[in-house]
């Protein structure tokens, strides 16, 4: 899958900037996981001020859908499985950066 730099971007910015937003945002979803999984299992869900703003096939159409009516940094997404594999991520690349 190729992913757009300005995704990559947002990626990094928000982790960076946006920490406070993103741990509620989490800890929403840890607290509420069982449920989201009944309802969102194996989709990616956009989260925003604790609720549940959309639900996706992929990471990218999730990321793409919302960024529509919200603006960068406001939302998680969130890949929504039962247990704790979901509560990482790990990204292998090849790319070399100067």
């Amino acid at each position: 899958m190729i992913v757009p730099k300005h995704y990559l971007n947002f990626i990094v910015t928000f982790a960076v900037h946006n920490k406070s937003m993103l741990d509620k945002e989490f800890k929403y979803y840890i607290d509420h996981q069982k449920e989201l999984v009944k309802k969102y299992n194996g989709k990616y869900i956009v989260i925003k001020n604790s609720i549940v703003i959309g639900a996706y096939s992929s990471e990218l159409e999730a990321f793409n859908e919302t960024l529509k009516a919200n603006e960068l940094g406001t939302f998680l997404i969130q890949y929504c499985l039962p247990g704790e594999e979901s509560h990482t991520v790990t990204f292998h690349s090849r790319v070399v950066f100067n």
